[in-house]
């Protein structure tokens, strides 16, 4: 019988799946020009960060130098290391130095409360309360500027020690993905680093839509689309592929069970997209990282976007 939930397993979709070197020894005509192709866009992207990174080096201030490598790296790390616990770690810490990029390209703290003086932060943007424009703006002082900064640092924080927490639940075989039984610890933790996410973006949005005008000049519209469409491939996409595998969406093709293919699918379009975001982002951050002109010079002209102070009685 094969119906219902009594379907036959073929014998090579269960265990652990073949070796790399089985795999290559067995591929045909289009599995090596795939393969070809895949790891050429691998290595290329590599090299180009690494160019990138020497570019920035000499170039870029002090000030500026690791916050745009670590940035920058977010596409080629999707590549080369997908171990799901540990880039997501790297892309936690990505997001806070998104943040800090932002507020460094104006010119540092002082500069951005100088900037904001006359000016409130609108809070009602996504993830959290894009459907709530009824709340208050906040003033720009050096306290909102802490809570922006630790909203985001409290998601690189919390998720390492999650991921810590997770290795050891995992080493006494309490801790499966694939258990999502009220009593598995994955079903607790998962959405849990979710909630932390949404919080940890949700200041950086704060952060652009306040600067999107101002910094305009130094393209972080399209800078910020491609931080986001990073997270979202390499985070998202997997965790959907990862659903469909374990659902049996995604059949099983021996010697692959599902998860494996669903895995090896997923490795196979992150590759693809890292590669045409690492080409994009080398063309955004090339650049003279000149200062910006002092806001009495330009204040008219990146009021459009901004919320004014209400004069005082």
């Amino acid at each position: 019988m094969s119906n219902g939930s009594n379907r036959t397993i073929p014998p090579g979709c269960t265990g652990q799946p073949p070796l790399a070197m089985d795999i290559i020894v067995k591929l045909d005509i289009f599995g090596i020009i795939l393969y070809s192709v895949l790891t050429f866009m691998a290595v290329v992207s590599v090299l180009v960060f690494i160019e990138e990174c020497v570019y920035i080096y000499k170039k870029v201030p002090a000030t500026k130098k690791s916050i745009i490598i670590w940035v920058n790296g977010a596409a080629p790390v999707g590549i080369i290391y997908r171990k799901h616990t540990d880039d997501m770690i790297y892309f936690a810490i990505v997001v806070f130095k998104f943040l800090i990029l932002m507020v460094e390209e104006v010119g540092g703290d002082q500069a951005f409360l100088r900037r904001g003086q006359k000016h409130k932060l609108r809070i009602s943007t996504g993830p959290c309360c894009c459907c709530c424009p009824c709340l208050p703006h906040v003033a720009i002082t050096r306290r909102s500027l802490f809570l922006l900064k630790l909203g985001s640092f409290q998601f690189a924080l919390l998720k390492i020690l999650f991921t810590i927490l997770s290795i050891v639940l995992y080493t006494n075989g309490t801790f499966d993905l694939s258990d999502l039984s009220i009593t598995g610890a994955a079903i607790w933790i998962n959405p849990f680093v979710g909630i932390l996410t949404i919080i940890a973006l949700w200041p950086v949005a704060i952060t652009f839509m306040h600067l999107r005008t101002t910094l305009r000049s130094l393209k972080i519209i399209p800078k910020y689309a491609m931080y986001q469409l990073v997270l979202i491939l390499s985070q998202l996409q997997t965790a959907i592929i990862n659903i469909l595998a374990l659902n049996g969406t995604i059949a099983c093709t021996p010697p692959f069970s599902a998860p494996a293919r669903g895995y090896m699918m997923g490795q196979q379009l992150l590759i693809l997209e890292m590669f045409i975001i690492t080409l994009v982002t080398r063309l955004l951050y090339r650049r003279q990282y000149d200062p910006l002109p002092r806001e009495e010079e330009d204040d008219e002209s990146e009021n459009t976007k901004m919320v004014a102070l209400p004069e005082s009685a």
